[in-house]
């Protein structure tokens, strides 16, 4: 079996930076790079794409909600279209900083609030499949699986992959339960260890709200920004492969 492990990263801003980036960028296969909405700036972007670059790890753009106060993590109203050019002018920044390394973007993974609001909306998840698809019909999508993100993407001819979460606790719906819930979050590297074991071998993901549900699965993510993120990054890795299961990017050859 191969499987993807990728995380968020490069999510820090001018001095500050935000969770162990190097460290992570020697343990994953994808990195979804911040891109000036909820975090990042151009020096920050250029920082982390050249670290991915020289860790061979495969890029992508991670735009949000323009947001840093609440790191994207707050819906902010938006008409669809202009959630779509917020989109495009966020992926089109990290294409244009990941020239100057040189780097390929290759994916979009929408973040926080706007990947959760793509995930059940399909007005905005189509929004932003036509954007991806406008600026450049070669990038996939990263989706969360089981949405309407990957359906929109899908629609329109977009490669699409499916991740599943490490850290985050599921509803019945397939999508996240939401930040500040019970269950929204998986602290214990064991805990997040063994559930990825046992879905990988069943296909099914346990919910806070019901019978475990199927999902189909490209990519794990570890979120980047906790502070237990490497350790259970690495535990991660060591017990996939324990297991047999190659790590190895979505995207890779």
């Amino acid at each position: 079996m191969r499987i993807d492990l990728n995380s968020d990263l490069g999510e820090g801003f001018g001095p500050w930076p935000m969770g162990n980036d190097a460290a992570m960028l020697a343990l994953v296969n994808s990195a979804n790079i911040a891109c000036g909405g909820h975090a990042s700036d151009p020096e920050t972007m250029f920082q982390t794409l050249k670290l991915a670059a020289k860790n061979n790890v495969i890029v992508g753009a991670h735009p949000g909600y323009n947001d840093r106060e609440g790191f994207g993590r707050r819906v902010i109203p938006m008409a669809p279209d202009e959630i779509g050019r917020m989109v495009a002018a966020q992926v089109g920044a990290l294409v244009a900083v990941s020239a100057l390394v040189p780097v390929s973007v290759r994916y979009v993974k929408p973040h926080g609030a706007l990947a959760n609001l793509a995930a059940r909306d399909m007005d905005v998840a189509r929004a932003i499949a036509q954007v991806v698809h406008q600026i450049d019909a070669q990038l996939a999508i990263l989706a969360i699986s089981g949405t309407c993100l990957e359906q929109a993407a899908r629609e329109i001819g977009l490669s699409v992959y499916s991740e599943i979460f490490a850290d985050r606790g599921y509803l019945s719906s397939g999508q996240l339960v939401p930040r500040g819930t019970d269950g929204a979050m998986i602290h214990d590297v064991n805990e997040a260890a063994e559930r990825l074991i046992e879905f990988l071998k069943t296909g099914l993901m346990p919910v806070i709200d019901g019978d475990p549900i199927a999902l189909e699965a490209h990519s794990i993510c570890v979120h980047g920004d906790s502070s237990g993120a490497v350790a259970m990054a690495t535990e991660i890795q060591n017990r996939l492969t324990a297991e047999g299961v190659t790590l190895s990017g979505f995207l890779a050859p």
